[in-house]
């Protein structure tokens, strides 16, 4: 991407000295109270303090109590978990928590997945083989037979099988070497990292599974869902800009469930007019 370096403006090495294989998960952030302490929970029990170096939540603006609980959590474990502010907007919540960061491996984390037992174990091991960059195999945590297919194909290293529900692991020097996420890309910002990735031929699938919610498949249906992105991901193909993608998808996709919700709140109060 010719303009990576210019998304992470004095995208500057820390003053200190990484220790050697040491994770820093960061996880961006917005409205998950629902989640966070689950994610936490499952984090903190499925890796070791040894070899996390921290867990960053990057908050973009959340308006529930995503933080207070996430700073509540931090006081009842041995880990390193801080939370830190950023604008909002994916890519630029996770450049800022690589800002933040210590570990000489990133591991990059939607806030509604949960990685295998052991996962840090498995990711330096990795990286101890020559593996700079890579994620796990993906199941969603839904029974409907597309997104079991769809899971299922993610054990593959093919390009197309690629996303950021399988969540990304990449040494500190080759996110540097990349310039971290583009930011001008609001949606789609995983893919293009890992566009550049398999450019230069250094991703692995490691063969463990990561489970990841299927929430906006079950809150706007499957097959509306799977249509869109691939709508977007053709976009993208034929040379669509960042712009572009972001139009389409709030057209069709953040506005559909706005207008969802919406119709909804008018039908309960309908309904509760009708019962006075």
């Amino acid at each position: 991407m010719s303009n990576s370096f210019q998304t992470i403006e004095n995208l500057t090495k820390p003053i200190f000295v990484s220790l050697p294989y040491m994770l820093s998960v960061i996880i961006p952030v917005l409205n998950e109270a629902e989640n966070i302490i689950s994610v936490l929970s499952h984090l903190t029990e499925s890796s070791s303090i040894e070899t996390t170096s921290e867990i960053i939540l990057v908050d973009g603006g959340s308006e529930d109590n995503t933080v207070q609980l996430a700073l509540d959590f931090s006081e009842r474990t041995p880990f390193s978990i801080f939370v830190i502010s950023s604008e909002k907007g994916r890519a630029k919540q996770m450049n800022s928590g690589f800002r933040k960061s210590t570990g000489s491996i990133l591991y990059f984390l939607h806030a509604d997945s949960y990685p295998p037992k052991n996962f840090d174990a498995l990711i330096i091991n990795e990286v101890k083989k020559g593996n700079p960059a890579g994620c796990f195999k993906m199941k969603f945590d839904s029974d409907h037979w597309w997104l079991q297919l769809a899971s299922w194909f993610t054990k593959f290293s093919w390009r197309a099988c690629r996303g950021g529900d399988q969540s990304q692991f990449i040494t500190r020097e080759l996110f540097e070497e990349i310039g971290g996420f583009d930011e001008t890309f609001i949606i789609y910002e995983d893919n293009i990292l890992i566009n550049e990735l398999y450019k230069r031929n250094k991703f692995v699938v490691i063969q463990e599974w990561i489970g990841s919610s299927a929430r906006m498949y079950q809150d706007k249906g499957v097959w509306f869902v799977q249509y869109h992105f691939y709508i977007i991901y053709l976009k993208k193909w034929f040379g669509a800009d960042a712009n572009e993608l972001y139009a389409y998808y709030l057209k069709h996709i953040k506005d559909c469930r706005v207008a969802k919700i919406s119709a909804e709140k008018a039908t309960l109060s309908k309904k509760a007019f009708a019962d006075e």
